[in-house]
């Protein structure tokens, strides 16, 4: 009677067991499946590659007119920067130095970000046969003959013409990027055609008050 009384509970003690085995197997293999599963969220959510490459892919995004824009709006700028570096030494009005000051701190950057753009999208950062970059074709670029006049210059027949011309070059600039801003598609592209647009009319404005009290 002994024997048949214990030998079903140890029938009963071993599939308990077994049980027990196969439920602890399941809850450590859901656990691993749960881990992986947070380490794989956590690498999406920490990771930079993900957001980086979003990034990459928006700013990839342009059209024909987003690429003139920066082929011409470079040496536009660099033309800018010229006539400022020239008013650091030939000046006599402040303000006039306060101004080339702006556009050099605006514009340097600017023409690097651009620069860029070109690289990415794998198109030339010049071109060389750009009609009407020589020049006075309603983009505001100065003539070599006017910029030889600037250099010769100094004190407020410097100040006078550099106001003139510099008005000019920004109306030219402001038209460009209201252009872009039209036909455009990068929206880097585009928010900086809104920055030149912005900052250079109220440079127009305050250079042609210099102008008016010259």
């Amino acid at each position: 009677m002994t024997s048949f009384t214990h030998a079903p509970r140890r029938k009963h003690v071993r599939r308990a067991a077994a049980v027990g085995v196969v439920a602890a197997g399941a809850l450590f293999l859901s656990a691993c499946g749960d881990n992986g599963d947070d380490m794989g969220g956590m690498d999406h959510g920490s990771g930079k590659s993900s957001a980086s490459a979003t990034a990459e892919a928006g700013s990839a995004s342009f059209v024909d007119a987003d690429v003139s824009f920066a082929q011409m709006m470079i040496p536009h700028h660099e033309q800018a920067l010229e006539m400022a570096k020239l008013a650091a030494e030939r000046a006599s009005d402040s303000e006039v130095k306060d101004i080339a000051t702006k556009i050099e701190k605006a514009q340097d950057p600017e023409i690097k970000t651009m620069t860029g753009w070109l690289k990415s999208w794998n198109k030339p950062t010049a071109t060389d046969s750009m009609p009407g970059m020589d020049h006075g074709s309603g983009d505001g670029m100065m003539p070599d003959a006017d910029m030889e006049h600037l250099t010769s210059m100094k004190g407020a027949e410097f100040d006078k013409m550099f106001a003139d011309m510099m008005i000019e070059h920004h109306n030219g600039a402001i038209g460009m990027a209201q252009d872009e801003q039209k036909n455009g598609k990068n929206a880097d592209a585009v928010k900086m055609a809104g920055d030149i647009v912005e900052g250079q009319s109220a440079e127009v404005k305050q250079l042609q008050s210099i102008l008016d009290r010259l």
